[in-house]
């Protein structure tokens, strides 16, 4: 079935806004994939060398390669790149935490979508603009 951005029940767009407040970047365990050329990205960012960064942040999940996950504490389990709230490589994250809230899960449904927003304060938010569906899509790239 194809993708008929008329048919969707957020073709007049939603509303959202990052707060800043780290929640999807912590909770139970989870795993964020990232791709070589996303690796790359990050070593340039952090400075260090592409083993580096392999061997400090990365680890093998089967056939695929994700971010490592703080000890957990109190049973949160947060991205090691998280500190306070705040994401330290936000400029060069994985697609996986660009493309959130904005996962096919989350725009199933309106359910889905108010679901998603118990967990994530910037979906529905009083001070959210209204995202356009092109918006949408294009940050869903």
């Amino acid at each position: 079935m194809s993708f008929n951005p008329l048919t969707v029940w957020y073709q007049n767009g939603l509303k959202f806004r990052c707060t800043e407040c780290g929640k999807c970047c912590t909770g139970t365990p989870g795993v964020v994939w990232i791709t070589e050329e996303e690796i790359i990205a990050l070593a340039a960012f952090l400075q260090l060398s592409i083993e580096d960064v392999h061997k400090r942040y990365i680890r093998k999940c089967g056939n695929r390669l994700a971010l490592i996950e703080k000890p957990p504490k109190q049973g949160e389990y947060d991205c090691i790149f998280l500190k306070g709230k705040r994401c330290t490589i936000y400029p060069v994250r994985p697609k996986q935490c660009r493309t959130f809230p904005w996962w096919d899960e989350n725009l199933t449904s309106k359910e889905a979508w108010q679901e998603a927003g118990k967990l994530c304060e910037g979906i529905d938010h009083p001070d959210s603009p209204l995202i356009s569906l092109q918006e949408i899509i294009d940050q869903k790239q």
